[in-house]
């Protein structure tokens, strides 16, 4: 069976095309914020040639922390992403969290993303499959690599075939996460596009006590080694002053790096597809 191919708005993915961008703050903070993001985003991308999807999360609804900052919250975040999309024309991934909110991003967003936590959720998979929108399952920080053949089931048998499947590291012990590079290419398997999410890889869940830490330091060491297998796509949340970011901070990119890392990372995936490695 043939890498399967999706198409993302105004370009398609699989596992062997060019590599794609899912990048963006972790929340939605304020519009003047999200617009900043999106438009130097767009700009570095084009500079890298590398395809985006803009993200970002209305409501962290996960927090360590119920004093924890979780986002816009869905209604004023919908106005945002219209505006992005006018805007910039860029396809828009969000989480979701809930059957509900399914319907309600259904003609506003491009992408529903089912959180790692939540990915074995049928109820909340079945509505996301039935918006015929594209969905990106997380694989939960629990799961086996093949025992997500159950969870793309799930999406798959509600007719919609348009999956993304995203590793995001496996619980270690307490409130550490390691990447199984195996996982990649035992998702590949399944032959839908596999996305390495570089960032919450490196995440250290409720490290800091009432928040997670994390260590970026290794982000750019986890997408080489990830990129060489041959995916899809990389998941990178990125933020102009990660220190002082809401949410997931610690293991975010600065995006004054983010060019150089493109730049490398293309460097290696270009290699990698052209030589069938």
């Amino acid at each position: 069976m043939m890498n399967k191919e999706l198409n993302i708005k105004n370009f398609s993915v699989s596992n062997d095309s060019s590599l794609f961008l899912i990048s963006g703050p972790c929340q939605l903070e304020n519009r003047d914020h999200a617009m900043f993001m999106a438009e130097n985003l767009k700009k570095i991308c084009e500079k890298n040639k590398i395809k985006l999807v803009y993200k970002t999360s209305f409501d962290k609804a996960n927090r360590t922390s119920l004093t924890s900052k979780r986002g816009l919250g869905l209604s004023k975040s919908i106005e945002v992403f219209n505006e992005i999309k006018k805007q910039f024309e860029l396809p828009i991934l969000t989480d979701v969290h809930n059957p509900e909110q399914c319907n309600e991003l259904r003609e506003v967003v491009d992408i529903l993303q089912i959180p790692a936590f939540l990915c074995r959720q049928t109820d909340l998979l079945i509505a996301a499959a039935k918006t015929d929108l594209i969905v990106n399952i997380k694989k939960g920080q629990f799961l086996a690599p093949w025992d997500m053949k159950n969870v793309i089931k799930k999406v798959s048998d509600s007719n919609n075939d348009k999956i993304l499947i995203t590793e995001r590291g496996v619980s270690f012990g307490y409130n550490t996460l390691v990447s199984d590079m195996r996982s990649l290419s035992i998702l590949k398997k399944e032959k839908y596009p596999v996305i390495f999410d570089a960032t919450h890889s490196v995440q250290q869940p409720g490290g800091k006590g009432e928040s997670s830490g994390g260590e970026r330091e290794y982000i750019y060491d986890l997408s080489k080694a990830a990129v060489s297998i041959g995916i899809s796509g990389l998941f990178l949340e990125v933020h102009d002053d990660p220190d002082n970011a809401p949410s997931d901070g610690a293991n975010m990119l600065k995006f004054s790096n983010l060019n150089d890392f493109l730049k490398k990372i293309m460097m290696l995936d270009n290699f990698i597809k052209k030589e069938k490695i």
